[in-house]
């Protein structure tokens, strides 16, 4: 079966309502994507960031009528960017076109992800079998990549791991699958942390690993080890407890930060950590021992 896809220009605060619109009219699926080439505007860690234009792809069935359809658009009073764009897509096996994307990736000494469905390249290496769901650690971006590429580089055996704003659970699993005892992953977000569950079963290691909201950390914990890959504004307003989740000589990685942001981020830790700093691409990593 053939289909019809419909790209659609449109300013970030009508995304909602002209999905809605779409999956009415019969979309099967819709895909966001950056129309303007820029990065995510930054936002608090809790809320999902977005472009301020975005393109929305919307796929239909073949014998679907898009003249309707933004007949429809246009009535509801949605304006539209850019003139709409149609085009014929062939069938094929979208489930497997999404999984042929990832392959395994070398992320640091001895360690690679490798995504569920192929097999490691190195099989006597360190190797996390990932499935990231719909939650959001491949590996492949450059934040995840700097904060696993660092722990590889640590000697985890015997020690306690936080990994905070967890998303797949991809950081906790590599710390355990590297010696750590202990890890604990924690999310706002109860999709993430039912992917981090199952990754961690996958990687046959969830009798040490503890996956729970923020809320639900025990009183007091501390790690040797804390990661934290979320956002600058919210390592920022986060500092005090992350601060504090980190036991005395204790080192953090922290992580989702844009090389413009990393200042404001160090001010916020540099009185409790003597802080190193790593770029890659855009991103910046930022880790520390604690005085």
């Amino acid at each position: 079966m053939a289909w019809q896809k419909l790209a659609l220009r449109v300013a970030q605060e009508h995304t909602d309502s002209l999905s809605e619109l779409l999956q009415a009219a019969g979309a099967i699926s819709l895909t966001l994507e950056d129309a303007a080439n820029e990065l995510l505007i930054e936002t608090h860690w809790h809320e999902m960031p977005l472009w301020r234009q975005v393109t929305l792809s919307a796929l239909f069935p073949k014998t679907a009528d898009t003249a309707m359809v933004l007949s429809a658009i246009e009535a509801a009073g949605i304006g539209l960017l850019a003139t709409p764009e149609t085009s014929a897509i062939a069938d094929q096996a979208w489930e497997r076109a999404w999984m042929d994307r990832y392959h395994p990736i070398k992320v640091g000494r001895g360690l690679w992800i490798c995504p569920s469905w192929r097999e490691p390249v190195e099989p006597a290496a360190v190797n996390v079998i990932l499935d990231p769901g719909l939650a959001f650690g491949t590996g492949t971006h450059a934040t995840t990549a700097l904060c696993l590429e660092w722990l590889a580089e640590l000697d985890l055996h015997g020690r306690q791991v936080i990994d905070y704003g967890c998303g797949s659970g991809i950081l906790a699993v590599a710390a355990l699958k590297l010696g750590a005892a202990r890890a604990w992953a924690t999310d706002l977000d109860p999709q993430a942390l039912e992917v981090a569950r199952e990754n961690a079963a996958r990687n046959q290691v969830v009798d040490r690993l503890s996956v729970c909201e923020p809320a639900q950390l025990p009183m007091g914990l501390q790690g040797d080890v804390v990661v934290a890959n979320i956002l600058a504004t919210a390592l920022v307003e986060l500092a005090p407890m992350l601060i504090a989740c980190t036991r005395n000589h204790g080192q953090i990685a922290l992580s989702g930060i844009m090389a413009h942001q990393a200042d404001d981020v160090a001010d916020a830790y540099r009185d409790t950590f003597e802080l190193a700093r790593r770029n890659r691409e855009d991103w910046v990593l930022l880790t520390g021992r604690k005085r």
